[in-house]
């Protein structure tokens, strides 16, 4: 039997992350486009609702609402989220992904020590790949080093274009500790430690309002109990984190901007009037609602699926590389389709399409670009069809 239903508490759920989006994020959304000011307001409320918790086993987050309900509840809550507030929702997801090393590799005694205060946002995270010199290519540039000197490590170099930057008090950075796909190592930098600073903040068009910016490791010492998993692990942790968390993320925000193009799309062709009728009455703007609309439904298929294999704990790095192609591809064509439904007013800065279309944009390259996702998926394609 296959069963496409939410359970009572996920649907609870989504009708908690509904509401708060609502009612809480809706009116902050235009001051912080305007301002590009991160709301740590909704921030610190999001602990307060356990979103923060959802991936954390409960063991570590025991009174912490939704803690441990896993993937498919992630997704509800970040789709919401993004239907309202994409900024908001790419902030939260990437807080999970930085607890995914932590979840997935860390000791007993790493995860008792930062868990419980991750679960309710006491203490927020990020995870740091990116570095000036690129960041698909992980292992030909990334430069920062990490050198053993008696029980600490000492990291020197810079990370870019890391969201959460300046708000996150729990980094996981991903440095050299040696040669080769297993010279690499995950630490986890706290802020204040000596030799961190933060680096620039780094502006963009869209999802304003969500931290971007770099860290600066000089002569930063970081005791041997803060690596994650063993030396030369690096590498796998910080990948397994992006797969099964940071791209299902990306792509569950951009599916927000996908149900809210449909959902403003229909509301204003019905109220747009042209040649003496509706314009939902025309069959051009009928052909993109309906495109939205397949856009929507096949995103969603795809985005909960990879969701249910990961909470059932199979592999899904083919399912989690499509849906992030997939769907932000399709937020971008939906946000665009939508300023074409609204004509000159789509343009209009106080106007939702023009920001759903920025917002849209950047969560192309997010977590490994879309020729990336081509990649993961055709390894699939040749180990299992040929």
């Amino acid at each position: 039997m296959v069963d496409f239903s939410f359970t009572p508490e996920q649907e609870a759920l989504r009708e908690l992350a509904r509401k708060f989006a609502e009612e809480e994020v809706e009116p902050k959304v235009k001051l912080m486009d305007e301002k590009d000011e991160v709301p740590m307001d909704l921030i610190k409320r999001m602990g307060e609702l356990g979103f923060m918790s959802v991936l954390i086993p409960r063991k570590y987050a025991e009174d912490v609402p939704h803690a441990g309900m896993g993937h498919v509840a992630r997704t509800i809550i970040l789709e919401e989220l993004g239907r309202v507030s994409p900024a908001l929702s790419q902030a939260l997801q990437i807080f999970h992904l930085g607890h995914a090393p932590i979840i997935y590799f860390g000791t007993e005694e790493q995860k008792e020590r930062w868990l419980p205060d991750l679960a309710t946002g006491k203490k927020l995270s990020t995870l740091a790949m990116t570095e000036p010199w690129g960041g698909s290519d992980p292992i030909g540039s990334i430069k920062m080093t990490a050198k053993r000197e008696g029980g600490e490590y000492v990291l020197n170099g810079v990370k870019v274009w890391i969201t959460n930057a300046h708000i996150a008090d729990v980094i996981g950075v991903v440095a050299r500790t040696g040669e080769g796909p297993k010279g690499f190592s995950v630490f986890i930098v706290e802020k204040g430690m000596k030799g961190f600073k933060h680096g620039a903040i780094n502006k963009g068009i869209g999802l304003r309002g969500c931290n971007v910016g770099g860290i600066v490791l000089k002569d930063c010492r970081v005791p041997v109990e803060n690596r994650i998993g063993e030396e030369g692990e690096g590498l796998k942790i910080a990948l397994h984190a992006v797969s099964n968390v940071g791209r299902p993320g990306v792509a569950a925000t951009a599916l927000g901007i996908v149900r809210r193009c449909l959902e403003e799309a229909a509301k204003y062709s019905k109220q747009r009037v042209l040649y003496g009728k509706p314009i939902a009455e025309l069959q051009a703007i009928q052909w993109h609602l309906t495109d939205i609309y397949m856009d929507y439904q096949i995103s969603r298929l795809l985005l909960y699926y990879s969701a249910w294999l990961r909470d059932m704990g199979k592999r899904a790095d083919a399912e989690n590389a499509m849906g992030k192609f997939w769907v932000t591809e399709s937020a971008v064509r939906c946000a665009r389709k939508l300023v074409d439904i609204y004509g000159a007013w789509g343009n209009a800065v106080d106007k939702i399409p023009q920001r759903l279309l920025r917002d849209a944009i950047p969560l192309i390259a997010a977590a490994g670009t879309n020729e990336i996702m081509r990649l993961v998926m055709v390894r699939k394609i040749l180990k299992e069809l040929t």
